[in-house]
């Protein structure tokens, strides 16, 4: 089942995080420095990434689509029927 789960591991998927990350990081430095134009750079930087990713996936670098796989709904007795025909028995 496990297969079936890739969790985006898909060049747009790591594309997108890793400059998410690398604005993300760049933005904490410039805070503990005080240097709010770099900051608020580095906070574009971090929007830019799904940005990326989105184009990236529109140019079929992303996940591909899948047909809807159903899995089979498992139902346990209700366990006052159960009771009930032990009692009776």
């Amino acid at each position: 089942m496990a297969a079936h789960y890739d969790h985006g591991h898909t060049p747009a998927a790591w594309t997108g995080v890793i400059i998410s990350f690398i604005g993300f990081c760049a933005g904490g430095v410039f805070m503990v420095a005080a240097e709010p134009v770099p900051f608020w750079g580095s906070m574009v930087v971090v929007l830019l990434g799904p940005l990326v990713g989105g184009i990236m996936k529109s140019m079929g670098l992303g996940r591909k689509a899948q047909g809807h796989v159903s899995t089979p709904v498992v139902r346990a007795e209700e366990p006052q029927k159960e009771a009930a025909a032990h009692v009776g028995a």
